[in-house]
């Protein structure tokens, strides 16, 4: 007779893979019913835990893994130097993966990590992954698993973010207080909480101020640079009246600057610019770019730590583990009033 798997032996009971695993290497995370449901069909189907998988999940890899869309963006630079700090003091190594946005690459790596390489895994997701199949393979093998700025919506697991809503609020407040009135919005992807939150807090700033939101004014952020710029440009020659722009990412920020200057509007002057960013360069830009800035030290440190107690203590992450920082409005030239001539 053909050995039964832990897929088939999950499927017969009604139950997760992940679940099943569980009760079989006594977990208190599983009720003293279920254990014996479990334990019970195992015995009568004659089950036997392959060998090899159950060495693997019996040792530590010392080592986790981090997913990102990216690394030229200064917010991932800061939270990567936060999660190897933490990393350090529990011993374990730190694997960098990078998906480039690209929602096929993010699956290969995740499928990767699945397979015991990793003992959890630190996961901001890409802007292109419109659907999340492939992550319940992280749940179903028993990998903790943190979400840190750019999340699952609906996630039923543990994330660490900033106030993004607040944070859109807050850029759009800005701009409207700075005498803008037609101000566009820059979207990073409509997939992402982040896209969606700092969407709904400009739409709010903008009712309370008594102006109608415009889907005209927002535009989808692409992965090339220079169709962002493309897209940008063409917003702004079709729309000679916006005098605001909030960028919901650093990369799209870069992209208004470059479009308001291939088409000749002046910033502050003509057109005002905020965008949520950490870029150490934001400063020395000219002029100076007002961002909105996220603590991105604290968030890796803060993923790392809700990760780490997992791996350490053998327990799930939880979604009542999630935190959400505070963002920071630093205000610079690009939002500057203009001057009244003497």
């Amino acid at each position: 007779m053909k050995p039964i798997s832990l897929k088939q032996l999950a499927q017969a009971l009604n139950l997760s893979s992940a679940t099943v695993s569980r009760a079989l290497n006594d977990s208190h995370e599983v009720s003293a019913e279920t254990k014996g449901r479990v334990l019970a069909l195992a015995r009568e189907l004659n089950y036997e835990p392959h060998p090899f998988a159950s060495s693997l999940r019996r040792q530590k890899s010392k080592t986790i893994g981090v997913i990102l869309p990216e690394v030229a963006n200064n917010f991932f630079s800061l939270a990567i130097d936060g999660i190897e700090e933490i990393a350090r003091l529990n011993n374990y190594h730190v694997l960098v993966y990078l998906t480039h946005d690209d929602h096929s690459r993010e699956v290969d790596i995740v499928q990767h990590l699945a397979g015991g390489r990793a003992d959890g895994i630190l996961l901001s997701v890409a802007s292109e992954t419109n659907q999340f199949t492939h992550l319940d393979l992280l749940a179903e093998r028993g990998i903790p698993t943190v979400f840190f700025d750019r999340v699952r919506a609906g996630s039923a697991a543990a994330t660490v973010t900033t106030d993004d809503h607040r944070g859109g609020y807050k850029a759009t407040q800005h701009l409207l207080q700075a005498g803008c009135r037609h101000i566009a919005y820059l979207l990073v992807s409509n997939n992402l909480s982040i896209g969606q939150k700092r969407m709904q807090g400009y739409q709010h700033a903008m009712q309370e101020a008594g102006l109608e939101y415009s889907p005209h004014l927002v535009v989808q952020g692409q992965r090339d640079k220079a169709e962002n710029v493309a897209l940008i440009r063409q917003l702004l020659e079709e729309h000679p009246e916006v005098d605001g722009i909030f960028a919901s990412v650093e990369s799209l920020a870069l992209s208004a600057y470059e479009a308001c200057h291939e088409v000749g509007r002046r910033i502050p002057e003509d057109v005002k610019v905020v965008g949520f960013s950490n870029m150490a360069a934001a400063a020395l830009l000219e002029p100076g770019l007002t961002t909105i800035t996220q603590p991105a030290y604290e968030m890796g440190r803060e993923a790392a730590k809700i990760l780490f107690k997992a791996i350490t203590k053998n327990k799930p992450v939880l979604p009542a583990q999630s935190l959400e920082l505070e963002s920071e409005l630093v205000v610079r030239r690009s939002t500057e009033a203009a001057r009244l001539k003497p």
